[in-house]
């Protein structure tokens, strides 16, 4: 055998020693624990038994979002534990999101309000897991260019796709990414939902159902995913709790290293940029400047939301990056966008789903890019989609039909990874 062949074959041998190692490292992650310490909560615990203004931040979905849920318990949990501290809570929750979302976001829902302790909770919405390596790390990039002093933890909840993995003893597939950017970064993590299983297992539990049919038992869900709020959230607090008296014992400040990152494509760099910075063209209303509804009601979230009914209205954006999305409104006036990227074929984005009997809050992603110059404009289409019949696969009542008649499109912000160009 020539020096160059065994040369070869010794590098593919320790690129494979190398391969199994890791993967060997990361698959002692993948059993089920309710807490997982690490470096704990150093800082936000000194400031309790200090009795100092403490803020903490809940970053998340619906499961987060929801009122008296985990969320507020959890803050009237802190309370009673430090009655002299000063405890608030920054609210992050939005609906129907993940992580791909949240890391756009969260300069202007959390960090701007300079928290001590972020929860971060994005098992359910993220599903498979696909970005969560990427956009989770950039959460804690972020979070820790912003202040080194500020604690996070990772919070698991769990939804009805998940228990089939979940009785194995096994995470589930957003829950392992997570915890690999957890171990990495030394997070504490706690699993939510292991009372639950313990409980569905002694028969004193069931996951879905109604209140009513079960007497007797707890029933967590009504709809697979959102918990309720006596029983569920309930039990999601208890987790906390205990796992916190276990972090409570370790205080005292701790500056938290930024190291080299888990994953070289995260998404650290994410930002929220406003559509007004965007070249217009046709007939578009900032709605945050009339005394529209729509607007009202968003207008935390959306201080400047566009609105056009005008087929062939557009939006053009010139950045170097590789990344962009458009957080918007989902509702009974919307149609879709037709997108084009650079010289490429326009591609439909529809802003009309079978729940949009009522408005909400959303976004959508394009496909990922190579990181140069590009331009995109989004534009207003003129082809009208089937209403109802993408409501027949839904369950919400429709209501008035002149609700649905326009097909405009709205926007708020881009999402972006990248920087905007000049010119």
């Amino acid at each position: 055998m020539s020096y160059k062949a065994k040369f070869t074959l010794l590098a593919t041998l320790f690129s494979l020693v190398l391969f199994f190692s890791l993967q060997a490292q990361r698959d002692t992650l993948d059993y089920l624990q309710e807490c997982r310490l690490r470096a704990g909560l150093p800082n936000f615990f000194a400031r309790l038994k200090q009795g100092d203004s403490v803020r903490i931040g809940y970053l998340g979905g619906s499961i987060t979002a929801a009122n008296g849920g985990w969320r507020d318990q959890s803050m009237q949990w802190f309370k009673q534990q430090y009655p002299a501290a000063k405890i608030s809570q920054i609210i992050a929750g939005v609906g129907g999101t993940g992580s791909d979302l949240g890391v756009f976001r969260l300069q202007r829902d959390v960090l701007q309000f300079r928290p001590h302790l972020v929860f971060v909770e994005f098992a359910v919405n993220d599903g498979s897991g696909r970005t969560s390596h990427q956009a989770m790390e950039g959460i804690v990039r972020q979070i820790w260019k912003n202040d080194p002093y500020t604690d996070i933890c990772f919070v698991y909840t769990i939804a009805g796709n998940m228990l089939d993995t979940l009785r194995q003893g096994r995470l589930f597939g957003s829950m392992l990414a997570m915890e690999h950017i957890a171990q990495h970064y030394s997070i504490p993590s706690i699993q939510l939902g292991l009372d639950v299983l313990k409980l569905m297992e002694e028969g004193k539990l069931v996951f879905n159902g109604k209140p009513e049919d079960y007497p007797g038992k707890l029933v967590f869900t009504g709809d697979n995913v959102h918990p309720n709020t006596h029983t569920g959230h309930r039990l999601y607090t208890e987790a906390i709790a205990r796992s916190m008296k276990i972090m409570m014992n370790k205080s005292g400040a701790m500056q938290h290293a930024l190291k080299d990152p888990y994953t070289i494509d995260n998404w650290e760099e994410a930002q929220m940029i406003p559509v007004n910075e965007l070249l217009m063209s046709g007939n578009w209303t900032d709605l945050a400047k009339t005394g529209d509804t729509v607007a009202r009601t968003y207008r935390v979230k959306y201080p400047v939301l566009l609105k056009s009914n005008e087929p062939g209205a557009s939006l053009t954006i010139r950045f170097n990056g590789r990344l962009v999305g458009m957080s918007d409104i989902i509702g009974p006036d919307c149609g879709q966008y037709a997108v084009k990227i650079d010289n490429g074929p326009e591609k439909l984005f529809p802003r009309f789903d079978r729940y949009a009997t009522y408005v909400r809050a959303n976004a959508f992603f394009l496909p990922m890019l190579e990181s140069k110059e590009h331009q995109i404009v989004f534009k207003v289409s003129d082809k009208k989609l089937d209403k109802m019949e993408i409501l027949k696969k839904g369950d919400g009542v429709i209501g008035d039909l002149k609700k649905y008649e326009q097909n405009a499109c709205y926007a708020g912000w881009i999402l972006l990874l990248g920087t905007l160009s000049k010119n």
